[in-house]
């Protein structure tokens, strides 16, 4: 996620020149031939063309903004219960307990960072190993799904404490209830990660938008003349500004600079659990060089 109050110049060229340079030499080739055999341009309804796509564009950004926030809103909650588990951990075991306590703790550390990999199509396993024992990690590694593999993991932990009368039943019954939600905010975004925006929106807004700028220069040249260009360009690139913004928002977790920062989530809660249990906890991570926060 960009964490500047505007994007570096390098990343604002990084992801616009090959699309404004296409445009801009069909300009160009435009003009010239308008020059070189003069014709006269059709009447184009270009106003009503753009005001249409607009609304288009506009409409689907907002639906893959709002898959952007959720996404927020569910890492939000899986914070939120990270902490509430650690807490129960640490104030419902007793003093004797102290190894449960911290394979509680750290496995939930191991889970979030698990699932960050997964949500970004990365191999769990480094991270996974960072925290638990091989014997720990190798039964939830060898699941299809080892973040939910870890999470079943301390309800077992869970229940083995409440056998060997560590807590009771209602104490336990509250830390299930803890990790619940957070499969249920695992689900949210394994849905959003799984479930693209229809090819509806995916396809014509950009299908509508390439044409748009095809026919601008065609509608302004008479009008524009030289400038053509320059002018076309400007008022296409807008379009296809709005088109990359739907484009970048909505996968939130795609490992890319527009996307949610998992990682500093993730460090978030690594920070705060371990400190729960005394241990010495790795500075929060900050933004890279050009203003990104993983």
């Amino acid at each position: 996620m960009i964490v500047t109050a505007t994007p570096g110049l390098k990343q604002i060229i990084r992801e616009v020149w090959k699309p404004l340079a296409l445009l801009f030499v069909w300009d160009v080739i435009v003009t010239i031939t308008y020059y070189a055999m003069p014709f006269t341009a059709p009447s184009l309804p270009l106003t009503l063309f753009g005001s249409a796509l607009a609304l288009f564009l506009g409409f689907r950004s907002n639906s893959a903004y709002q898959r952007w926030w959720e996404g927020r809103g569910l890492w939000g909650l899986m914070i939120n219960a990270s902490r509430n588990i650690a807490r129960q951990a640490r104030n419902f075991l007793p003093e004797d307990a102290r190894e449960m306590k911290r394979s509680i703790v750290l496995r939930q550390v191991a889970y979030v960072n698990a699932l960050r990999c997964q949500l970004r199509r990365q191999s769990p396993d480094a991270e996974v190993l960072r925290f638990l024992t091989k014997g720990d990690a190798d039964l939830a590694l060898a699941r299809t799904n080892a973040a939910n593999g870890i999470l079943d993991g301390t309800s077992r932990r869970i229940d083995e404490a409440r056998r060997r009368g560590w807590i009771d039943t209602i104490q336990q019954a509250a830390m299930e209830g803890v990790l619940v939600d957070i499969a249920n905010a695992q689900g949210g975004m394994e849905r959003l990660k799984n479930t693209p925006l229809p090819i509806q929106y995916r396809f014509f807004p950009t299908l509508f938008t390439h044409l748009l700028c095809i026919m601008l220069p065609i509608g302004l040249v008479e009008t524009l003349g030289l400038a053509t260009p320059l002018g076309s360009t400007v008022a296409g690139l807008m379009f296809l500004a709005v088109l990359a913004i739907g484009d970048d928002l909505v996968d939130p977790f795609a490992n890319t600079p527009h996307d949610l920062p998992l990682c500093a989530m993730c460090r978030t809660i690594e920070i705060d659990l371990l400190q729960s249990i005394g241990d010495v906890a790795p500075p929060p991570l900050g933004p890279d060089k050009d203003g990104v926060l993983w």
